[in-house]
């Protein structure tokens, strides 16, 4: 068949892609996944010539736990909870490197949830006049405040922790969870695009999607061993994903559509797909968190939300893409046939629409910005892992359902919602009840409207 050529060819060149990288990928020592029962606190000490500094000791303590452990050699270290609430993490400063010393406090004190990752930085110097005067136990600095601000003085020492559901309301609290809502709605709607692409045009609940972000992500993590350029790397994975879609359609679903297998069949292959992708990424990578942008991230507060660098740019970029598939979708040939097909296959094959080709394209396209939204997620949550997407398909699917299955318009505005929902419930709720929170918005919303805020009506039986 036609096919099998371009896609033996890009199977080729992404198993090379990925033999080349993996020989050029660092070491790196078991790291924290959070998820639904564990939580993270982690962080990297470096020297003050900004060199990993491995060896150094460390000592959480908090909820009736004392745990030890020490940094790599990428000078990265790592403690799993399994209770939300207040730790303290103590530098050792005897393992330091000689002529090292902390330099803003060698104690913090960090807030943290399950499902989510908290970081608490030491800085260093080599001036002794410098260094911070040894803190008390229990008296460590907070790694980071409702406001995400870092201490004075010491603007890299932390990165933004979300703040616990118990604290008071405050409106620039309300503001802050406002600005990370519409981060995860806006990186939420480009992988719920793809997905509603496909439902419309294909009537396919694509459980195997998720795993697209996934892919980007460590396509992109990959990418940096190669090239150290995050922007290359950002664009060689949009158009790996995009032909990585348009193979997925031309090698596996079109045949199952050709032999008229029925949706729930292709559904359940959709699922075995996932499975197969979800131990492929495991196999290779263990439970290694894959950092693609190995700087410390930094924050800047704009009208008084503070957002990492990697968060603002990461929301740009993701408008932007949004922005262009609306307009792609309204205004353009593309989206005219993509919307015929979606609205009736039968009449748009009728007229003369090519309805495989829409198909095809809306598969690829799809893919691609799926995998854009893995590599921005890789950014915003400093990390990636094997089973970040999984984590991400509910929602993803929640906001496909909100908006109105099928519909372009409804996943983007569904996304936004979830995204809102989820961590403007954090001023309210406990971090473990955010996801509740929006899933019982979407009940609600469908026991009014059935069919979604923007999908149609359709008589059944």
């Amino acid at each position: 068949m036609l096919w099998r050529a371009p896609a033996i060819a890009l199977l080729a060149l992404i198993l090379g892609f990925v033999g080349l990288s993996l020989q050029a990928l660092p070491a790196h020592a078991a790291t924290c996944v959070p998820d639904a029962t564990t939580g993270c606190v982690q962080g990297i000490v470096k020297t003050s010539a900004g060199d990993p500094a491995s060896g150094v000791g460390l000592t959480l303590t908090g909820k009736g736990a004392s745990e030890d452990t020490t940094t790599d050699e990428n000078g990265r270290w790592s403690f799993p909870i399994t209770q939300e609430g207040t730790y303290e993490v103590a530098l050792d400063t005897a393992t330091l490197p000689e002529g090292q010393f902390p330099r803003a406090t060698d104690t913090r004190s960090v807030e943290v949830a399950l499902f989510e990752s908290a970081s608490a930085l030491f800085p260093l110097t080599d001036d002794p006049d410098a260094a911070a005067t040894p803190t008390a136990p229990g008296s460590g600095e907070t790694a980071g405040s409702g406001s995400g601000e870092a201490t004075p003085g010491d603007d890299e020492a932390t990165t933004t922790t979300k703040p616990s559901a118990t604290n008071a309301f405050s409106w620039p609290r309300f503001w802050q969870q406002a600005a990370s809502g519409l981060r995860m709605g806006l990186l939420l709607a480009l992988g719920a695009v793809g997905l509603s692409l496909v439902f419309g045009t294909t009537g396919l609940s694509n459980f195997a999607h998720a795993e697209m972000l996934s892919m980007g992500g460590i396509l992109a993590f990959l990418a940096m061993q190669l090239t150290g350029n995050i922007w290359l790397s950002g664009a060689l994975v949009v158009v790996v994903m995009a032909a990585f879609g348009w193979v997925q359609d031309a090698v596996l679903w079109k045949p199952l559509r050709k032999r008229r297998l029925s949706l729930t069949q292709m559904m359940i292959v959709s699922i075995g797909f996932s499975i197969v992708l979800q131990n492929i990424f495991q196999f290779f990578f263990g439970a290694n968190i894959l950092r693609i942008d190995p700087s410390t991230p930094k924050t800047v507060t704009l009208a008084g939300i503070t957002l990492t660098v990697q968060s603002y740019v990461a929301m740009g970029i993701a408008l932007v893409a949004i922005i262009a598939v609306a307009l792609v979708m309204k205004y353009t040939r593309f989206g005219r046939a993509t919307r015929a097909v979606a609205d009736n296959r039968p009449l748009a094959e009728a007229s003369g629409i090519d309805v495989d080709r829409v198909i095809r394209s809306v598969w690829t396209v799809g893919v691609a910005l799926a995998g854009l939204s893995g590599v921005l997620l890789g950014l915003v949550l400093n990390g990636i892992a094997w089973n970040t997407g999984w984590h991400y398909l509910l929602l993803l699917f929640a906001a496909v359902i909100l908006g109105g299955i099928g519909t372009t318009f409804g996943a983007i505005v569904g996304a936004l919602i979830i995204g809102l929902v989820i961590e403007m419930a954090n001023i309210w709720l406990p971090g473990d009840l955010k996801h509740a929170a929006a899933l019982l918005i979407l009940i609600v919303v469908l026991l009014v409207r059935p069919q979604g805020l923007f999908g149609r009506k359709e008589r059944i039986g």
